[in-house]
């Protein structure tokens, strides 16, 4: 029922007549039907669909079906009386085929056309949903596009804090001032920090100053108590590559990540949980090689998330995307023994990150993990404030827990701008 609460209010759309697809290369006879090529796109991703948008009376019809396939929702049809309902928490709708009264908790509204049934399907008016579910629609006319975006959708927002330039501080773009003062800032959307400080070296040891750069800054028990204050989620992240087999080697011996989880664990109590960004495994690897990567890092994981649950401490993973180059990652068992994985569907090249490739690397993870122990990774210095919203919309799509931000103070002012109109704050 949450779910279908929760899409409800993103998915039912109008659009607007004023500059319409309606008002370009219209018959004479305004009443007459007709397919028109027009893309509809949801939050940033085109919908396709079996039975085109209907043009009729200057009015764009959809195919319900097909949205309601695209954004997971069950709603009800009643054969018998030809209605469809639908409800939020909020609001409760109800539409009859042939009919141009519909009902929104319990009023009349009178539509400018009906819904209808063409090739067994069902289809819509846009404009009634756009107006009494609150989603913004725009017209592109060049492109010959109807825009729609839902209204914000509550999911959680982690920002990955790390060292920066003075003109790149995590600090500053998160609290609004000059370390070591705060304000709300932006604390009420990043309701969790991952604190990347950490590494290992060879021999498990954990390292609070690396050669990556990962490092425990002077004064990081401020950044803690300033977290506290505003009720932060606080984890440890421990980041280190598989720069010359060293963490192939370290997941490979089980007296080297015994001594790995001790010293995480050793550490981990300052924090809410751990997340572990390590990266690079399975490069090139295959067959029963591949499968010892695989195998040797779920392992480690298994046992440092037991551990982790004793002291009452949540796990997080960072992990490659399941279409990147690095295969070396189990999802399917690493969504047994972790709390939430962050995918790292980004650095395919191209900027901004191709939403093709985004969707699909979420599309084989929900394959292996539930959706609501997935977090979709934004890489900022590859995103626009307008790419971003299409990556928070196959967030949406696919009904995911939330986003992480790499990084904090990286954030531009349009970025946030972005995030905000997306995402409800809790």
């Amino acid at each position: 029922m949450k779910k279908i609460i929760i899409i409800l209010t993103a998915f039912l759309f109008f659009l607007p007549v004023n500059t319409s697809a309606s008002e370009v290369s219209l018959p004479n006879n305004e009443a007459a039907n007709y397919h028109q090529n027009i893309s509809i796109i949801l939050n940033g991703l085109p919908l396709n669909f079996d039975v085109p948008p209907l043009i009729k009376e200057g009015r764009t019809l959809v195919p319900f079906r097909v949205i309601a396939e695209n954004l997971h929702i069950d709603v009800l049809w009643e054969d018998t009386t030809q209605t469809i309902k639908g409800s939020t928490p909020t609001t409760s709708l109800l539409l009859q085929i042939a009919s141009k009264t519909a009902w929104v908790n319990g009023q009349a509204v009178v539509l400018d056309v009906p819904p209808e049934i063409i090739e067994s399907r069902t289809l819509i008016p846009l404009r009634f949903f756009s107006e009494n579910l609150g989603c913004t629609v725009d017209w592109l006319q060049e492109e010959q596009a109807v825009m729609i975006t839902s209204p914000p959708q509550k999911m959680s927002v982690t920002g990955f804090y790390a060292l920066g330039g003075g003109n790149s501080s995590s600090w500053q773009n998160l609290f609004n001032r000059d370390y070591p003062e705060t304000e709300q800032g932006q604390t009420d959307l990043v309701r969790k920090i991952a604190l990347g400080w950490y590494s290992l070296d060879e021999n498990g040891k954990l390292l609070t100053k690396s050669t990556t750069g990962w490092q425990k800054p002077v004064g990081w028990e401020r950044v803690l108590v300033a977290a506290n204050e505003y009720q932060l989620v606080t984890e440890m992240l421990i980041h280190l590559t598989d720069k010359d087999g060293v963490l192939s080697k370290l997941i490979a011996d089980p007296l080297l990540t015994n001594q790995a989880i001790n010293t995480i664990l050793d550490e981990a109590t300052l924090y809410h949980g751990v997340n572990l960004d390590l990266e690079g495994l399975g490069w090139q690897e295959t067959g029963e090689t591949l499968e010892n990567t695989r195998h040797n890092f779920t392992r480690f994981v298994s046992r440092l998330s037991e551990k982790l649950k004793e002291r009452q401490l949540s796990l997080t993973l960072t992990l490659h995307a399941p279409n990147s180059a690095y295969p070396g990652y189990d999802y399917l068992a690493l969504g047994y023994c972790c709390d939430e994985i962050i995918i790292m569907a980004y650095d395919y090249g191209p900027k901004p990150e191709p939403p093709k490739l985004v969707l699909e690397a979420v599309e084989k993870a929900v394959d292996f993990v539930p959706s609501e122990k997935l977090v979709l990774g934004i890489s900022l210095p590859s995103e626009s404030p307008a790419s971003i919203s299409t990556k928070i919309g196959i967030a949406k799509r696919y009904q995911l827990k939330g986003v992480a931000l790499w990084r904090l103070g990286l954030v531009s002012e349009e970025m946030w701008q972005s995030l905000y109109a997306n995402i409800k704050i809790y």
